[in-house]
């Protein structure tokens, strides 16, 4: 399966996942106790949630790549010289 062959290279994509789905059950779990607020708009706000999770953990996974790459590779070719 793709999706496995790709979660062995990095972490983000597994946490990204596995918190989007947190981040959605919970939210389906509160939704008996949504009071007043519209389904619509509920539904809205536990998308944009977990989509702020895949997101957050994509964008920590890039920066710590580039920091990996960049940062870290640079600091080791100036000590070598």
């Amino acid at each position: 399966m793709c999706l496995v062959d790709e979660a062995q290279g990095s972490c983000s994509l597994t946490t990204g996942l596995g918190g989007c789905l947190v981040v959605a059950a919970y939210r389906i779990y509160r939704l008996k106790s949504r009071g007043s607020t519209k389904m619509s708009i509920h539904l809205i706000h536990t998308r944009v949630a977990a989509q702020a999770c895949a997101v957050g953990a994509i964008m920590l996974g890039a920066l710590y790549t580039m920091y990996r790459d960049y940062i870290k590779r640079t600091a080791q070719d100036a000590g070598e010289k």
